[in-house]
């Protein structure tokens, strides 16, 4: 066992920075300790049935919350699967699954069902651990209970050192997790990320109990836990970089084209889409509409490609080029909720004044509480409610308009008295 790990044993929030006050005074000024290895050591990653079977009994048979951690490789390949997956648990140690060899863990899943779970960033990693069969059913989200505790930094890496006063080492966050075999570096630093999971998620768990709030966090892991996967988005290529830009709708159809073929392409190479054709040089070939292939070797982010990947994307052009006008997209997505608020001063004055008095209502109570905004209650949420208000204004009226637009709870008490002064005129 190392010295940081001795150290571990005294379990009290330490405050070396960035924590929220603490009313008992109990901030610890003590330099933090580097956190370099493993406490049994680098466990061997796990590629074959016969030893997955083994860990998963071990998990099975441990005891306490399970630490889960994954890395993907965003930015190198396509899409958000998971490329190693980390656990640790009492009894067990930590082990490092490799899910493109071992890619249904169902079985592991299943073992560790009665556990709780515990995530930084929680709905980052579940869904690319839902694909390989692991799902939670109760979670501890140390990243959440963080921004609810009122820390400023929630990154793993700030909330380890602020918390426990260790410092892990985050040099290999963005490296790419599909190469094989995965130097001795990286696993160390895999290993190391579900290391102190579980003691931060204890430490975490004492100072939201202190604040008041451990009741609201476990509102807020149970609503992560029971979500159900998201919907598919409609439009993806609606979100490409530097969108704002393109004004016209044959240009709208260019960039459609040009990004569902890019989509294609990445998906067969697995790659990254970015590294297949970048954001800016679909933008600029929709604004150009160059009429051939020599035209669009003059436009920034073509002039490298060979001429048959340029006639490919010179045929994306075309085709929108020959669409009919019923063909082309229209300028904006559907908008099913409130309108952007800066129109709201012209479509609906009274509306806007409802906003402008509950986002100023819901700053303070935010501030008194220590936590960031969105945490308290969704923008969107007090939008739509000050869009549409109840036909009556009070405090059941207003209770089942935030809870009919998903807020727990928690907030639903804590936000509805600032919501019905609000719309009823009364905020000072």
């Amino acid at each position: 066992m190392t010295d940081a790990h001795e150290t571990a044993a005294d379990r009290s929030l330490r405050t070396t920075g960035g924590a929220p006050p603490d009313d008992a005074g109990s901030s610890v000024s003590r330099a933090p300790i580097p956190l370099l290895e493993p406490r049994e050591g680098i466990p061997p990653v796990i590629a074959d049935a016969e030893t997955l079977a083994e860990v998963t009994a071990a998990f099975a048979a441990g005891s306490g919350p399970v630490a889960v951690d994954a890395e993907r490789a965003s930015g190198y390949r396509y899409g958000q699967r998971a490329y190693l997956v980390q656990l640790r648990r009492e009894g067990a140690g930590t082990a490092l699954i490799d899910p493109v060899a071992c890619p249904d863990l169902s079985g592991l899943g299943a073992a560790i069902a009665d556990a709780e779970w515990v995530l930084h960033a929680a709905t980052q990693d579940l869904p690319c651990l839902r694909e390989i069969g692991m799902v939670p059913t109760r979670l501890f989200d140390t990243e959440l209970a963080g921004r609810l505790a009122g820390f400023r930094r929630v990154g793993l890496g700030a909330m380890v050192e602020n918390v426990l006063g260790f410092v892990l080492e985050k040099g290999h966050s963005a490296v790419d997790w599909s190469t094989r075999p995965l130097p001795e570096p990286w696993l160390r630093y895999a290993a190391l990320d579900v290391e102190l999971l579980v003691d931060l998620r204890d430490a975490l768990e004492k100072e939201l109990d202190r604040q008041g709030k451990l009741e609201w966090a476990r509102q807020e892991f149970d609503a992560i836990a029971s979500a159900p996967p998201p919907e598919p988005r409609k439009d993806p290529w609606r979100r490409t970089s530097g969108m704002h830009k393109v004004r016209r709708r044959r240009q709208l159809a260019v960039v459609r084209e040009l990004w569902q073929a890019r989509d294609r392409i990445a998906q067969r190479r697995d790659v990254s889409p970015g590294k297949v054709l970048g954001d800016a040089a679909i933008v600029e070939a929709a604004l150009a509409l160059p009429p051939n292939a020599h035209a669009l070797a003059a436009l920034n982010g073509f002039g490298r490609v060979n001429r048959r990947q340029l006639e490919q994307w010179q045929s994306s052009v075309d085709r929108a080029r020959a669409l009919s006008e019923s063909q082309l997209p229209q300028p904006g997505q559907p908008v099913t909720g409130p309108p952007p608020p800066r129109a709201w001063a012209d479509k609906d004055p009274a509306a806007a004044a409802r906003l402008t008095a509950a986002r100023a209502g819901v700053t303070a109570l935010a501030e008194v509480l220590n936590m960031p905004q969105e945490n308290l209650i969704t923008p969107d949420t007090v939008r739509r409610v000050c869009w549409q208000p109840p036909a009556t204004i009070d405090a059941e009226s207003v209770s089942a308009a935030l809870a009919g637009h998903g807020a727990r709870p928690w907030q639903v008490e804590q936000v509805t008295p600032v919501l019905v002064a609000a719309l009823s005129g009364e905020a000072s």
